[in-house]
């Protein structure tokens, strides 16, 4: 009988791969507006606008009821339509390509470098027609995408650029924070993400005409500013100039938010602590490919992903996967590739579109990785890592499987 047989799994209870952190100050907050005359369409909105855009280093900032409607504002407000094609990567959440399905342009998915994961710059200036209308890079894990380079590239083309950065709030590329780079840069903040509003999202931009476009949208296409309007009736009126929707952040969201970015800086100090733990812990084990930072990216870690690589490996992947869920492991799989949905398939995308893609999903294991882990629960994970590993690698060639 083998030893994790006899021990049992490493953990008595399961460790989420991400979880939200919250205090009673955040709690506080909350309540402090669900007390005062307002709970939506209030201050509390402008206020964690302006604190974001502050962060980030952006002009504006517009926030939305979550990370996809975000998105889907981005597309109006860049004037994507029927005819247009949008680049992206297939290595993303399906709401990075969505987006442009709901404006009716097309998206274009150019491949992944196979170091960062992040869509390959280069890819991208193969996939650019007279059709393109727009870019949308994800920073995959929290580490900027080439943010330099994909920019020069939209400027030189005249594309609008916009960046999806659900998960890299806090992130910097250069010196200088994400979220001023592109012409329109989204942060999510979902309960496993930085900072969390419950659900919500943010457009932050530097564009007056991009921004007043988002305003315009995320209220059914609606204003109140005379400076606006085609004409006054008096106090009352308003006037629909666009068909927009009602995708409107609350006060109760934006309250906690509010009080979550007070605490952002310690969220992802946490963050990059432990992935350097998990760094230092897992460099010597064979057919184990851990995650590589670009050269000036400083990521902010939303996700630590590890690639077990089958040669090396009497397990596939399902296996292995399955293994750490039953040392009460939360493990996870990001991304599979958009195209390769039974709804994109029917529009026609094909398997074999973008093969880095399709061999990174294919050997991908996302970690837990989350600021309220304790040192333990790292340990843990560790030890479970190593437990798998250990059960199921082989030598290649004759190899030591310790390096």
């Amino acid at each position: 009988m083998s030893d994790d047989v006899i021990t049992g799994p490493v953990r008595d209870t399961l460790l989420p791969y991400g979880q939200q952190w919250i205090d009673d100050k955040d709690i506080q907050a909350v309540v402090d507006v669900l007390r005062s005359g307002f709970v939506t369409q209030g201050p509390a909105i402008q206020q964690f606008e302006a604190k974001v855009a502050e962060y980030v280093g952006a002009k504006y900032a517009v926030a939305f009821t979550n990370g996809t409607a975000a998105l889907h504002g981005a597309c109006f407000a860049a004037g994507i339509g029927q005819g247009d094609e949008v680049i992206t990567t297939p290595l993303t959440f399906l709401a990075s390509s969505n987006c442009v399905l709901y404006q009716g342009g097309t998206p274009v998915f150019a491949d992944i470098d196979m170091h960062t994961y992040n869509i390959d710059a280069d890819r991208i200036a193969e996939r650019i027609t007279e059709h393109t209308r727009a870019v949308i890079a994800v920073d995959f894990t929290g580490q900027p995408a080439e943010l330099d380079k994909i920019s020069m590239l939209c400027r030189d083309r005249g594309l609008v650029f916009i960046e999806d950065a659900a998960h890299s709030l806090g992130a910097d590329y250069h010196g200088r924070k994400v979220g001023s780079w592109a012409d329109m840069t989204m942060f999510s903040f979902h309960p496993v993400k930085h900072i969390t509003t419950g659900e919500g999202g943010i457009i932050a931009t530097n564009s007056e005409e991009f921004y007043r476009k988002l305003l315009l949208f995320r209220s059914h296409g609606m204003t109140r500013d005379p400076q606006e309007m085609t004409k006054n009736d008096g106090p009352w009126y308003y006037e629909m100039q666009e068909l927009g929707y009602n995708y409107r952040m609350t006060d109760i969201q934006a309250a906690l938010g509010n009080s979550q970015m007070d605490k952002l800086n310690a969220f992802v100090e946490k963050r990059r602590t432990i992935a350097r733990a998990y760094n230092e812990a897992l460099g010597e084990l064979t057919g184990i490919v851990l995650p590589e930072q670009l050269a000036g990216a400083h990521s902010s870690w939303h996700l630590y992903v590890i690639r077990w690589l089958p040669e090396y490996f009497k397990a596939d992947r399902k296996t292995i996967f399955e293994a750490l869920q039953s040392e009460n492991i939360g493990v996870n799989v990001h991304y599979i590739p958009v195209y390769l949905q039974p709804y994109y398939q029917h529009l026609g995308y094909e398997e074999g579109l973008c093969p880095n893609a399709e061999e990174y999903y294919r050997t991908a294991v996302t970690l837990p990785l989350f600021p309220k882990m304790t040192d333990q629960d790292v340990q843990d994970v560790v030890q479970a890592i190593r437990k798998i590993w250990a059960r199921y690698t082989r030598s290649v060639s004759g190899e030591n499987p310790i390096k």
